[in-house]
């Protein structure tokens, strides 16, 4: 009804949500949290350098981040990492991304441009396939029978059965949903999320279908991936994107970005039932 009074759930939602967007208002927090899409964990001093402010800036952001739960962290002996809290703040994250005013990226350098058109080909959205990779994988599926959105996204019976031909295998109860529909911020189209598109990525990687380009988000498909993804997954070849590194161990660029801690590269573990 309008002007009615909030009732008291309502407001500590709002409260809530304006809490939410308070934390992820500030660039240089945001800027960190888009890096954490890699599903790596990062140091203070890493994300600093990424995101260009002093040590002790980068700490205080990630202090609030953890304490408002878009952030967890841990420690290893006198080390702090963090990454994202887990899938439900990187969807999150990815989504609002799609509402942020899109221009062209300042290019600095051939580096920079190169970089930028690496992540809009393939890259990790946390756990799972994105960009234009990503979408063609989740389109192909979708034309051929092996998932569908409607009525709710799900697997087809065959879409099962040529998924677990491939090796891909996932949790068969979670709190995570099997199949989610994550919108895609480059290419404006949804591609697969959930702990299904989350083995599959975990599969391709394992498998030496995709590699990562260096120690970002970015991603390389190798000539071995663009077979299976041909063959199996039935993607059109003029589909898949063909420019950059597809050899079988892409060497890294030189000026990727920082680097990530040993022992810190593996993704972020289910949560809890």
């Amino acid at each position: 009804m309008a002007g009615s009074v909030p009732d008291g759930g309502e407001r500590d939602v709002g409260v809530g949500l304006a809490t939410v967007a308070r934390l992820l208002s500030d660039p240089t927090r945001t800027t960190m949290c888009l890096a954490l899409l890699d599903g790596r964990a990062w140091t203070a001093r890493e994300l600093a350098r990424h995101a260009g402010v002093a040590p002790s800036t980068a700490t205080g952001h990630l202090n609030l981040l953890v304490g408002g739960g878009i952030l967890a962290d841990e420690r290893h002996g006198r080390h702090r990492y963090v990454r994202l809290a887990g899938p439900r703040v990187a969807a999150l994250i990815e989504a609002l991304a799609e509402f942020a005013p899109h221009r062209p990226p300042e290019v600095r350098s051939l580096g920079a441009a190169s970089r930028n058109r690496a992540l809009a080909r393939a890259r990790l959205c946390y756990d799972h396939l994105a960009g234009a990779l990503g979408t063609a994988v989740t389109d192909a599926m979708l034309a051929g029978g092996l998932l569908v959105w409607d009525p709710r996204p799900e697997l087809t019976a065959e879409g099962r059965a040529v998924l677990g031909a491939l090796g891909v295998t996932w949790p068969a109860a979670s709190r995570r949903p099997a199949v989610r529909a994550c919108l895609d911020w480059t290419e404006r189209r949804p591609h697969l999320g959930g702990a299904v598109g989350a083995a599959l990525c975990s599969r391709a990687l394992a498998a030496g279908w995709v590699t990562r380009i260096g120690t970002g988000r970015a991603l390389a498909l190798t000539e071995v991936g663009r077979a299976v993804l041909v063959r199996d997954l039935r993607v059109p070849a003029d589909r898949i994107p063909t420019a950059g590194t597809t050899a079988r161990h892409p060497a890294p660029p030189a000026d990727e970005g920082p680097p990530v801690p040993d022992g810190a590269g593996r993704p972020p573990p289910e949560p809890p039932a």
